[in-house]
């Protein structure tokens, strides 16, 4: 099996309504997401790809257009945007124009990884 990946990154705002009172994240906040694409295939293209990396640029084009600094709760029309549920999100954008999208992975810090893997 072939994988590829590729990350891309954007700023954004949310506010999580479904935590504990006192929880930090029930606060308005921002994060400096790292996005993780995944897509694996058992052969490879005639140019020897899985998939060109310059076909993902539609996926940036998205990101850039989409989520960048805005809050991520008026565009997903959600009260729990979470890195999970973004990661999902994602995914089923991604898939959609992609089926080798295997994975989706998203960071809100350095430290800490949501992914979305069917």
């Amino acid at each position: 099996m072939y994988r590829i990946s590729k990350q891309f990154a954007f700023s954004a705002s949310h506010q999580l309504f479904g935590v504990p009172e006192g929880h930090p994240c029930s606060r308005l906040h921002g994060h400096n997401y790292i996005v993780e694409i995944e897509l694996s295939g058992a052969t490879l293209n005639q140019a020897g790809f899985v998939r060109d990396y310059l076909e993902l640029g539609a996926l940036k084009s998205y990101i850039d257009d989409e989520l960048d600094h805005r809050h991520l709760n008026e565009v997903l029309g959600d009260d729990l945007v979470t890195a999970e549920r973004l990661a999902k999100h994602l995914f089923d954008w991604a898939f959609s124009r992609w089926p080798e999208v295997t994975a989706m992975r998203v960071s809100e810090t350095p430290k800490t990884w949501a992914e979305y893997r069917p």
